[in-house]
């Protein structure tokens, strides 16, 4: 058996997320549809995180397993040739050791954009969220600061969160204003359900200043979702990049050199 690792970029707008669900359109599914057919095989796809609905990618990494023998090339044409217009194979290249997509990566990179301006979108509808009350860029990036290390993420998990533990490291959050525009980059060595939607709508009241900046070490030391806000919607939403060891040849996103010399990966 071969693996292969692909690099992914798709539009959640119109899929119920990445993870198979029945009788509704996934990312998974179409992915491994598509791939069966190159393979002429049935293909399972293993992704770095699972993105829930109508959230989007910049780059998901995946690999799947198949004793068909393509050329690397061949993976990535057949399957965008047998793909929608809404997810697309960016890059192919065969695993070397133990690449695992999931449990091989260091970290994540999420990006939030915030179309904040009076008007709603139209040529953006579904991949920003709209706010039209002004945001303070400034505080928002000070509040994130709190969340920077080791934490209990309790109070920006959602309430049906299956991890085992709620422990995460924050590498880095970064929140900026480009014109109309209110960004926030965010790093982890991984993610808990619907944890950056919560960041983003906890930074957001403080960006309109219906609650203080240091809002936000008050609800990491309270640790209950109970008081903790809203949770944005996931229009806005784009999984950026994961990051790998270097020995297993994917390129690195220049964010990822924010990261600390020691950072390692979830276990």
């Amino acid at each position: 058996m071969t693996r292969i690792i692909l690099g992914v970029e798709y539009d959640g707008s119109g899929f119920s997320g990445w993870q198979w669900q029945p009788e509704k359109r996934s990312i998974q599914q179409t992915l491994e549809q598509a791939l069966s057919k190159v393979a002429d095989q049935p293909v399972t796809v293993t992704c770095a995180g699972r993105t829930d609905a109508g959230v989007h990618a910049f780059e998901q990494v995946a690999h799947f397993d198949v004793d068909a023998e393509r050329e690397l090339h061949a993976w990535m044409l057949g399957g965008n040739s047998n793909l929608p217009d809404d997810v697309k194979i960016t890059w192919v290249k065969a695993a070397v050791n133990d690449f695992h997509a999931r449990y091989s990566a260091i970290a994540r990179f999420y990006r939030y954009i915030i179309l904040n301006r009076p008007a709603k979108p139209a040529l953006q509808h579904g991949r920003v969220t709209w706010c039209y009350n002004p945001l303070d860029a400034g505080k928002m990036h000070q509040a994130a600061q709190y969340l920077i290390g080791n934490h209990d993420f309790s109070s920006f998990r959602a309430q049906g969160c299956q991890s085992k533990s709620p422990w995460r490291i924050m590498h880095f959050i970064d929140v900026y204003r480009h014109e109309d525009q209110v960004i926030m980059d965010i790093s982890a060595n991984a993610f808990l359900h619907h944890m950056v939607r919560n960041i983003a709508g906890v930074l957001m009241a403080i960006g309109m200043g219906k609650q203080p900046v240091d809002w936000t070490r008050e609800l990491l030391e309270v640790k209950s979702r109970k008081l903790g806000g809203i949770t944005a919607p996931p229009d806005g939403l784009y999984l950026g990049g994961v990051y790998y060891p270097e020995h297993y040849g994917i390129a690195k996103h220049p964010v990822f050199d924010k990261l600390p010399a020691d950072a390692k990966r979830f276990d």
